[in-house]
């Protein structure tokens, strides 16, 4: 029976989720109060950053359901990134948004899914996908 071995590894996948978390999260209030903000001035528009913060208690305690929570909510910021790319003045901060984004979402699906035998035992009743059998 031999073992698979990740290339990566799930601490190293956990630091990447929060590092590219804590840049969305910037880089939205960034983006709204001063590099291109819908209203001169700034605006309240720079909260969105709050859901993503909310789950950073979790990223940092290595909990597998902010993982899968977060790997949700950011499609959210994927889709504005996307929308500010296609149709602001500036598109290089949609780009951005976008690419930073994809990067929250691939590493916090991953860990989501390799940390389930990683530390604790699966649950009785939950059903395992065919992909692990073999």
């Amino acid at each position: 029976m031999t073992t698979k071995t990740p290339l990566v590894s799930l601490r190293h996948l956990r630091l990447l989720a929060i590092t590219s978390l804590l840049l969305l999260a910037a880089l939205c209030v960034a983006t709204e109060l001063w590099l291109n903000p819908l209203r001169p001035g700034g605006s309240w528009l720079a909260l969105k950053a709050l859901p993503l913060l909310s789950s950073l208690r979790g990223f940092v305690h290595a909990r597998r359901r902010s993982f899968q929570w977060i790997s949700l909510l950011v499609w959210l910021y994927f889709m504005e990134g996307a929308v500010r790319a296609a149709s602001d003045a500036q598109p290089v901060w949609g780009y951005l948004q976008a690419a930073i984004a994809l990067t929250l979402f691939a590493c916090s699906a991953a860990y989501a899914r390799f940390s389930v035998g990683a530390g604790s035992p699966a649950r009785a009743g939950n059903v395992t996908s065919g992909f692990d059998q073999g």
